[in-house]
């Protein structure tokens, strides 16, 4: 098959894909601007993502695909389904580990990734500043002149408002000491992930036709102020008992609310279902070795 038939998108749209992803590389942070591409799917699932993975994957690799940590979800298995198709001679995997090339949404893998991997980020409102400025051309110079004022305001607001700053998701991250990023819909416990990552991290915007970048072994620090500094999500009971998941018994991944059907009860389980599945995998080889040393 030839190779401008491989990928969906043809082959001059992945080039610019490429071209700008170069430069989100190169300058850590900044919101590259390309020609986004009509997809055969609703904006808001993924478009710009998709567009990045269609134009980096290449034959013979493996792909993972995830949204807020599911392999099962619609989205995931939609996403997954239409890269195999357009892109023959692919693999695709539920594990981490296994990966080249990892696409998801509103999560980042609890299995540390390597150098050797390349994670994609689908981002439905890349700039972090729109938030307290309308106007892009007012916010390209707020980014170029690295002047967050106005977002540590409205940080402060909420430490007022709250005695803390209360944003669950879509962090504001300053990325090699200067620009602030929106990181995508991830919860603050994955935002430390970004700083240095060995893996290269890019976020796709479709909708916004931008691109940028966490490079490898980059700076990402969360916006924070020195007497109320960033903190993760809390899975603390009210005796201060750190929650685990139901399923593999973990405390220390990122935890789902759910109610029991049967019960009634709040329960908790892993977001990250591959990383679950290792648990029990885990616990179950354990069992194996006991017993075989038990005789």
């Amino acid at each position: 098959m030839n190779d401008e038939h491989f990928g969906f998108l043809d082959e001059y749209a992945k080039k610019e894909v490429r071209r700008a992803t170069l430069k989100a590389v190169a300058i850590p942070g900044y919101q590259v601007p390309y020609s986004s591409r009509e997809m055969p799917m609703g904006r808001g699932f993924g478009t710009g993502g998709l567009q990045l993975t269609l134009a980096l994957i290449g034959r013979g690799e493996t792909l993972k695909v995830i949204d807020q940590g599911s392999d099962d979800s619609v989205n995931a298995v939609n996403l997954r389904s239409f890269i195999e198709m357009t892109c023959p001679g692919i693999h695709t995997t539920c594990r981490t580990e296994q990966a080249d090339l990892i696409q998801s949404r509103h999560r980042i893998p609890e299995k540390p990734l390597r150098e050797d991997q390349l994670l994609v980020l689908q981002v439905p409102y890349p700039d972090a500043l729109v938030v307290v400025e309308a106007s892009e051309d007012k916010r390209k110079l707020l980014h170029g002149e690295a002047d967050y004022s106005r977002l540590l305001v409205k940080l402060y607001e909420d430490i007022v408002k709250f005695s803390e700053i209360t944003i669950s998701h879509r962090y504001p991250t300053r990325i090699n000491n200067h620009y602030v990023i929106d990181p995508s819909p991830i919860p603050r416990w994955d935002v430390p992930k970004l700083h240095q990552s060995p893996a290269l991290i890019l976020l796709g915007a479709g909708r916004e036709k931008k691109i940028y970048a966490v490079p490898p072994y980059t700076q990402a620090i969360p916006l924070a102020f020195e007497d109320v500094p960033f903190r993760v999500e809390d899975f603390s009971d009210e005796q201060g008992q750190r929650r685990s998941c139901v399923r593999c018994g973990c405390d220390s991944s990122f935890l789902d609310e759910y109610v029991d059907s049967a019960t009634g009860e709040q329960v908790y389980r892993c977001s990250d279902s591959d990383w679950c599945n290792q648990q029990l995998e885990l616990q179950r080889r354990v069992e194996e070795v006991v017993e075989v040393a038990n005789g």
